[in-house]
């Protein structure tokens, strides 16, 4: 079993090791934990360029000792051209999962990384330039990575609904075939990319040669984007949604995000009054926790300037009471299908002024819509495909509107002083897996590393799959499966470390300036400290 990490200085955990040891580099050399985040950011585009690249989204909370949590939203708009009447007159009466067409919203993960140094060298005195934390990434795109074996089953998995993806074939088989586990993946032209971005800044992405670049790229491609599309993306500065769980404060990501729904969870768990982990009050009580707040997800939560609710409004404490009220201790709520899945990173930073960063970066599905532009080989997200083309949807295709957003960053302030960023990977499950590390470390006191290695389950999709029974790791007590099977859980038994789980990850500084850290071993990844 993984030990959880121990360190004073710095420490990163990310769902690939090279990603992670990026980041420790950063902070070996002197650099704040939002600079590390950043040299992890961009490295792990490279080395897991099925989870995550370039022209994915981001989202940031920001720890400052004394100061309130700042939160970053870089999540891309639709294309102008992308509107309801553009794909009913192709025909189309759903957008597409893959291919050009789906590759309809501006990329904003490189404008967050652009944010948030901004915020880095103003509030935290950060001086590292841009060459130097895409130093990694640059080293590991010209030279080659690995492959992983989640890289090469997802490949091969997912190869046939690629035939509509330009560029898929040309960037992720190794000639001509499939890759396999240990093969190297060399990514040139992603290495020539951020070369231009280390040189002319990170604004170049949205507003200079290499803009002008990507746009001929799309454009050649097929997609609806345009330069215009670009130029008017900026990553925003909002106030994030806190929640007192327990006697301890928890944050997360508002609207076009579901942290909504993680919050909710929580909120309705700790009123439950569970007393043990790993048993059926508990599995039973957090899956029926999720139901509730998935329900509030799906009738509201979209892009907050079309929303006629205030999210806040949910996290009253009447509210969450009446949630934890309607759960039947003993008896299942019907659920129906849901609509979400995803691909996604998350990791984590603190430094060695306990200041700290939860971070995810995503393409939303494995390998997004599996474009990959011709010039530059960024890899293009799905994320549009969230919008319905139904025109009395609350969360219906306009031209610039955010799309729904599964992924959120959590972080939490504990009441003894320590601080604690988490999160996961995993469409439906980040919600789920969030509870589940925080509730079995913080509320039921087991170890860090084992709160994220702790057998899980997922109600609902993700990773593209359809399935929306309650999937569980084999490794819960027999006892603790029958009975949910016994109060109306469809169970799916998978495996004991099942990738469908979700990468997760977690860090915690304490007052006194120890750092823990974990990382999943669904994964290939690490907590490095020093």
């Amino acid at each position: 079993m993984l030990q959880t990490t121990r360190a004073y200085r710095g420490m990163v955990t990310a769902p690939h090791h090279l990603a992670a040891r990026a980041g420790l580099r950063v902070l070996e050399d002197g650099g704040n934990a939002i600079e590390a985040m950043v040299a992890a950011a961009a490295t792990i585009t490279v080395v897991y360029p099925h989870m995550n690249a370039m022209g994915g989204d981001n989202f940031w909370l920001i720890h400052t000792p004394g100061r309130e949590v700042t939160a970053i939203d870089a999540c891309g708009g639709a294309a102008a051209k992308a509107d309801i009447t553009f794909y009913k007159d192709q025909g189309l009466d759903a957008i597409p999962a893959r291919g050009n067409l789906a590759a309809l919203t501006v990329a904003g993960a490189v404008s967050g990384w652009q944010k948030a140094l901004k915020f880095s060298n103003e509030a935290w005195g950060g001086k590292l330039p841009v060459a130097r934390l895409l130093e990694d990434a640059i080293h590991y795109a010209e030279t080659g990575v690995a492959i992983t074996r989640t890289l090469a089953e997802n490949t091969a998995a997912k190869l046939e609904e690629m035939d509509d993806a330009p560029g898929f074939n040309e960037n992720f088989l190794i000639d001509g075939a499939l890759p396999t586990e240990g093969m190297t993946h060399r990514q040139p032209r992603i290495a020539e990319t951020m070369r231009r971005l280390a040189n002319a800044g990170l604004d170049d992405f949205y507003r200079g040669n290499l803009a002008r670049a990507i746009a001929a790229d799309l454009e050649r491609a097929g997609t609806p984007l345009c330069l215009a599309d670009l130029e008017r993306h900026q990553a925003l500065s909002v106030t994030p949604l806190s929640l007192d769980v327990a006697g301890h404060k928890i944050f997360n990501l508002p609207p076009p995000t579901q942290g909504l729904a993680s919050l909710l969870l929580l909120g309705v768990y700790d009123r439950l009054k569970v007393q043990e982990p790993e048993t059926y009050e508990y599995v039973h009580g957090l899956v029926e926790a999720a139901k509730r707040a998935f329900r509030v997800r799906d009738k509201y939560v979209t892009d907050p300037d079309y929303m006629d609710v205030d999210p806040t409004d949910f996290l009253k404490s009447t509210v969450l009471d009446g949630m934890a009220g309607d759960i039947d201790p003993n008896r299942v709520l019907e659920w129906p299908e849901a609509e979400t899945g995803g691909d996604t990173v998350w990791l984590g930073a603190v430094d060695n002024e306990g200041r700290a960063v939860s971070f995810i970066q995503s393409i939303y599905w494995e390998f997004g819509s599996g474009t990959v532009l011709d010039e530059t080989g960024i890899t293009w997200q799905n994320r549009g495909t969230s919008f319905s083309l139904d025109p009395t949807h609350h969360n219906c295709l306009q031209p610039h509107r955010r799309p729904f957003h599964t992924i959120q960053p959590a972080l939490a302030h504990l009441s003894d002083g320590r601080v604690m960023p988490y999160g996961t990977m995993g469409g439906e499950g980040q919600p789920q897996t969030q509870a589940m590390v925080f509730s079995r470390h913080v509320m039921h006191g087991q170890e860090l590393q084992e709160a994220v290695t702790a057998p899980r389950w997922l109600l609902g999709r993700t990773w593209g799959a359809e399935t929306t029974s309650l999937r569980i790791e084999n490794r819960f007590d027999p006892s603790v499966i029958a009975a949910l099977k016994a109060a109306g859980h469809p169970i799916e038994d998978v495996g004991a470390f099942d990738e469908v789980m979700g990468h997760a990850g977690a860090l915690v500084h304490h007052p006194g300036g120890l750092i823990e850290g974990a990382a999943d071993p669904r994964g290939d990844g690490q907590a490095a400290g020093f």
